[in-house]
């Protein structure tokens, strides 16, 4: 990711509706699946939002310098600089690892990650995962992230499985705000990024629009499409 993407993602993500959302939605299956002080690890932490929300045995990693100091500035938690595809932890050392958006980055191997995170969780321990949906919507922003591939939930189910996983749970999200994410990208390319606060009035509307969808999601109603899918994976054993 470029420098310039990680500055205006450290700028926002604690009041973008999108990042509100992403963070709801990760919170609330970690809720469902991992004990309260879980020792997790946020794989691919960025500028440390979510990192920020996690308890207090929660570590970072990220391939970036830069986004691991603004990360543990953030969050005041440990962050490490190293690669998913080559994890710099023991094995079962996690109840949980959380990695968002990240699978999809260029030079990620994402059967070499996942085998990797599989390696570093304990017996019974859950692999949470989100990543943008359907390669037909990739945008400039996917090139501006260095972002190349885009996922359905049944390419990530035999991801999961091809890894040693069995997924307990997948669903889509970003579903009621959709069409508006197609138009945006196939029809009006170009414009300003992705990564920005809207006016406040557009950021209290998505920002109930995805908040409806996290609050199902978190019951486990899982959602039939939309421009993120989001899965929960066991490593049985």
């Amino acid at each position: 990711m470029e420098p310039g993407e990680y500055e205006k993602m450290h700028a926002v993500e604690e009041r973008m509706w999108w990042y509100r959302g992403l963070h709801a939605n990760l919170l609330g299956q970690l809720s469902r699946h991992a004990r309260p002080d879980a020792a997790i690890l946020d794989a691919g932490c960025g500028t440390g939002g979510f990192l920020k929300r996690l308890n207090r045995n929660a570590t970072g990693l990220d391939y970036a310098e830069l986004a691991a100091r603004l990360a543990r500035a953030k969050s005041g938690r440990p962050v490490t600089v190293g690669s998913i595809n080559d994890l710099p932890f023991a094995a079962g050392t996690f109840a949980a690892v959380v990695s968002a958006d990240v699978l999809a980055q260029e030079g990620v191997d994402e059967g070499r990650a996942l085998k990797e995170i599989h390696r570093c969780l304990a017996p019974s321990g859950i692999v949470l995962l989100n990543l943008p949906a359907y390669a037909w919507l990739a945008s400039d922003h996917d090139r501006r992230v260095h972002q190349p591939r885009r996922y359905t939930s049944r390419g990530l189910v035999r991801l999961l499985a091809e890894a040693g996983f069995r997924a307990i749970f997948t669903t889509y999200w970003n579903t009621i705000l959709f069409p508006l994410m197609v138009i945006r990208r196939l029809l009006l390319p170009g414009g300003p990024g992705d990564v920005r606060l809207m006016p406040a009035p557009v950021e209290a509307l998505f920002r109930a629009a995805v908040g409806l969808e996290s609050r199902l999601i978190a019951r486990g109603v899982p959602l039939p499409f939309g421009g993120s899918v989001l899965a929960v994976g066991v490593k049985d054993g």
